[in-house]
Parts: C-alpha cells; sequence; structure tokens
C-alpha cells in the first residue's frame, strides 16, 4: 500500500479518523446528557490558572519588548542629539575635548543599558515562556484521551448490559478501556504534578526580572547623571568664557568711547587749560565773598572820587558779563547767572566757601560782587539742583575751573 504521507499509511490515517469520528459521537452523547462524563474541578482549576498565566506571561513578554525598542529609540535619538552638539561645537571653545568624550561616553552607556536588558530581563521571559506551548498541548492531549477513556468505558458498559453477550466482544472492549484509563490517568497524574509547580514559578520570573531591571535601570541613571552633570558644567564654563568675552569687548568699547569724549573735551573747552591734577593754588587770605554793605558803598564812593577810570574798568567788566551770557546762556538760565558748566572730576572742598563737586554735577555759573575777589582759575556758582530745590544763590561756592566743562 502506497504512503500516504511521511511516516503516515492509510491505516493509521483510518484510526485517526475514527477516534475523531469516536469523540465527536462522546462529546455530543454528553452534552445531550446521555452519557456520563468524567470531571476533576480541581485539575480544570489549575488549567485555569495556567491559561491566566500564559496570557500575563505573554503580555508582559510584549510590554517588556516594546520598552526595549523604546530604549534603542532613545538611545538613537541621544545619539543624534550628541552627534548635533558635537558638529555644532567650535574648536576654539571650552571643553572640545571633554565635549567629544562625553558624547562618546554616553553612546557607549546606552549600548550597555539596552544590551542589559535584553540578555537578562526579555531573554529570561522568553526562556519561561518557551514551556508553555508544550503543556498547552499535553493538557489538550490530556483532554482527548479523557474522551477515549469515557467512550471505552461507556462502550464495555453497553456491551455488558446487552441481551446478547458476546464474550470476545466484551473482552476486546475491556481491554481498550484499560489502556484508554492507562493512558489518561499517566497524563493526568504528570499534568498535576507540573502545573502547581508552574503556577508556583511565576513570583520568581516576575521577582528575577523586575529586580535585575530596576538594578540596571539604577545603574544607567546613575551613570547618566554624572554624564548630565559633566555636560552641565561645560555649558556653564562656556557661558562664563562667552561672558567675559562680552565684557571685554564692552570694556574696550567703553574706553575707546572714553578717549572720543576726551578729545572732545579738549576742542571743545576754554581757553583755560583743564587738568586732571588739583586745582589752582588761591592766595592765603582772601576778601569775604560777601563784604558789608556800609563798606562796600563806601569804597565805591572812594573808588568814584579817586579812581574815575574804574568807572570805565566796570563798564567794561559788565560788558564782558553781559557777553558771556549771550554767548553762553542756553535760552533757560535763571535771572543773574551767566552760563552753565558741567563737572567732569569730582573735587572734594577744602575751604568752607568751595563747592564740592561729584562728576556730572550741573553748576549755575555767576559773577563775583566784587572782581578783584576773584581768584585766578576759579569761578563762583551755585548746583543747579540746589538752585531748583531752593531757589536761593546763598548756596554759592567757588571752584576750580578746570574740574569743568562749559556748555
Amino acid at each position: 500500500m502506497a504512503e500516504m504521507g511521511k511516516g503516515v499509511t492509510a491505516g493509521k490515517l483510518a484510526i485517526n479518523v475514527q477516534k475523531r469520528l469516536t469523540r465527536a459521537q462522546e462529546k455530543v452523547l454528553q452534552k445531550l446528557g446521555k452519557a456520563d462524563e468524567t470531571r476533576d474541578a480541581a485539575f480544570e482549576e489549575m488549567v485555569a490558572n495556567f491559561n491566566k498565566q500564559m496570557v500575563e506571561g505573554s503580555k508582559l513578554q510584549k510590554d517588556l519588548k516594546t520598552y526595549v525598542t523604546a530604549v534603542k529609540t532613545l538611545h538613537d535619538a541621544s545619539r543624534r542629539l550628541q552627534d548635533c552638539l558635537a558638529d555644532m561645537y567650535e574648536p576654539d571653545w571650552f571643553g572640545k575635548e571633554e565635549m567629544d568624550a562625553l558624547a562618546e561616553d554616553t553612546d557607549t552607556l546606552w549600548l550597555d543599558y539596552h544590551q542589559s536588558i535584553t540578555d537578562k530581563s526579555v531573554t529570561s521571559m522568553d526562556t519561561y515562556l518557551t514551556q508553555f506551548p508544550d503543556i498547552k498541548a499535553r493538557i489538550a492531549k490530556r483532554d482527548r484521551k479523557m474522551v477515549d477513556f469515557d467512550s471505552a468505558r461507556h462502550h464495555f458498559a453497553s456491551l455488558q448490559k446487552g441481551k446478547k453477550k458476546d464474550e470476545a466482544k466484551i473482552a476486546k472492549a475491556e481491554e481498550d478501556l484499560g489502556r484508554a484509563q492507562k493512558i489518561f490517568e499517566e497524563l493526568n497524574v504528570e499534568l498535576q504534578d507540573e502545573l502547581p509547580a508552574l503556577w508556583d514559578s511565576r513570583v520568581g520570573v516576575y521577582v528575577n526580572t523586575f529586580q535585575g531591571l530596576a538594578g540596571h535601570q539604577e545603574k544607567f541613571h546613575k551613570d547618566m547623571s554624572k554624564l548630565s552633570q559633566n555636560l552641565n558644567d561645560i555649558m556653564t564654563k562656556l557661558e562664563e568664557q562667552r561672558q567675559l568675552k562680552k565684557d571685554g569687548t564692552a570694556a574696550a568699547k567703553t574706553e575707546d568711547g572714553a578717549k572720543s569724549e576726551e578729545a572732545d573735551i579738549s576742542e571743545t573747552a576754554s581757553s583755560a587749560p583743564k587738568r586732571l591734577g588739583p586745582p589752582p593754588s588761591r592766595p592765603p587770605p582772601r576778601p569775604s565773598l560777601t563784604p558789608d554793605p556800609g563798606q562796600q558803598q563806601v569804597s565805591l564812593f572812594d573808588d568814584e572820587a579817586s579812581a574815575p577810570d574804574s568807572k570805565a574798568e566796570s563798564a567794561t567788566t559788565t560788558t564782558t558779563q553781559q557777553s558771556a551770557v549771550t554767548n553762553g546762556s542756553d535760552g533757560e538760565l535763571p535771572p543773574g547767572f551767566i552760563y552753565k558748566v558741567k563737572a567732569i572730576h569730582d573735587y572734594d572742598a577744602t575751604d568752607g566757601d568751595e563747592l564740592e563737586l561729584k562728576m556730572g554735577d550741573i553748576v549755575l555759573v555767576m559773577g563775583f560782587d566784587n572782581q578783584d575777589e576773584q581768584d585766578d582759575g576759579w569761578l563762583m556758582g551755585v548746583k543747579e539742583s540746589k538752585w531748583l530745590q531752593e531757589k536761593d544763590a546763598s548756596a554759592k561756592g567757588v571752584f576750580p575751573e578746570n574740574f569743568t566743562q562749559k556748555f
């Protein structure tokens, strides 16, 4: 007889078909209630636990692989980001070599982490799940052998209850029943030992899987934290480098501006030279700035009687002051003031009748009551801020002309 397939003959095929028909017939009779069914509640609970365990393990395996894929994606993104930073990082920036080494260390750390969770967690889970298909197939075989056992048991019982007893058939049916019972019980006993042990093993598998994963995560994040701190330090130093360059540029511009301003001051200064040194010396005995009115009047009469030419000199002085008002005033000076000056250096007063100046102070210049009282290189005036507050010229004082600039 020709072969029907590799290792399968027509006789074996016929036997298999007959077994399937017998099992189908037995199940129909059991569902109709015309034949009793062997039931084992404890074993059914084991099978339910097995199915639950297999579903949970498969889901965990799938989620672990998804996590590993995500880690690989993050690794690729991190590598591209580090490469981008390395390409943009200019050679003269702080820590160029450290930045290149940092990028390499980061890539190595990601590789180690990905490989560790793949080898330890995912591979361990794959090994754990490899036993389920075989056990599942044996449970299905046990169910089939249980139907065969029920069918043989019912066939043997029906022959014994028949009116015409055929001893040969009964003997063969009894033999078939014994063989079916033996196969069923062997499978049943094996599974009753393996299924509870497999059910208990899930706890250890979960513990090992997640402990290993947690350990790898802890090491990875600890090492990555150090690299991140190194990156932060490099960026901080780079910002300090940039700020120093910025401040240096600003200082250079300020120095150039100061030189330009000094040049402008020199060009627009009055005929009296401006000096950064001490103010011109004043004669030790100076007349009072506000002489007694009676004495001033007598002096004036004496001058008129004894020196007629002084009137001409006075007129000349008045004309000069009026000319100063016309030439130096900005059109907004209060009455009695000649022009404004701006302090270009600080001046500490050394006498009670002197003004103390700070660079930038605006002073309203006024004429001396008596031109003979004016020392060479000295002016009299009131700080504009003082005048605006009190409108009182009594706060006047003298100050060195070379510490100011007319405008």
